[in-house]
């Protein structure tokens, strides 16, 4: 920046102990000297507080983040993420619990109820006849008989 030597020392001490005088010359430097002392003190405050001032809005941005942190919920995304696949496991389950459940067996003439066997007054049990042999109505049994006989 600026190169001083020796020289230019020499000249501006001199024109200094022209124009001041060497009566009032070390007041002034002493002025100087308190004057660039507290330039110096103003300069170093300022560089703290714009330091200060860049930490805090540091730590600002660092605190969002950490809440924007604390705020995500990672578990909400899976769940969001996995909600077609539960549906198609639902769809599934639900396919095989049909596909494996036993049809039930229809009897004619029965609405779907068991008939229980009771017993009758005098101790025998009128069981219901079975599905594959049709009872005989009375009208079946003069038919056979007029089979048999031609």
């Amino acid at each position: 920046m600026f190169d001083i030597g020796w020289s230019e020392l020499m000249v501006v001490a001199v024109i200094l102990v022209v124009v001041v005088g060497p009566k009032d010359l070390p007041r002034m430097l002493r002025t100087f000297g308190r004057t660039s002392k507290q330039l110096r003190s103003m300069a170093g405050d300022f560089r703290r507080q714009f330091d200060d001032a860049l930490r805090e809005a540091e730590l600002d941005d660092v605190r969002d983040t950490v809440s924007k942190v604390r705020d995500l919920d990672p578990t909400k995304d899976v769940r969001a993420a996995m909600n077609p696949m539960k549906a198609v496991g639902d769809e599934i389950r639900s396919s095989l619990k049909a596909a494996t459940k036993a049809p039930e067996p229809k009897v004619p003439g029965a609405s779907g109820a068991a008939v229980a066997a009771e017993p009758d007054k005098a101790g025998a049990t009128n069981s219901p006849q079975p599905a594959d042999k049709p009872a005989e109505s009375a009208d079946a049994a003069p038919q056979k008989k007029s089979e048999d006989a031609a």
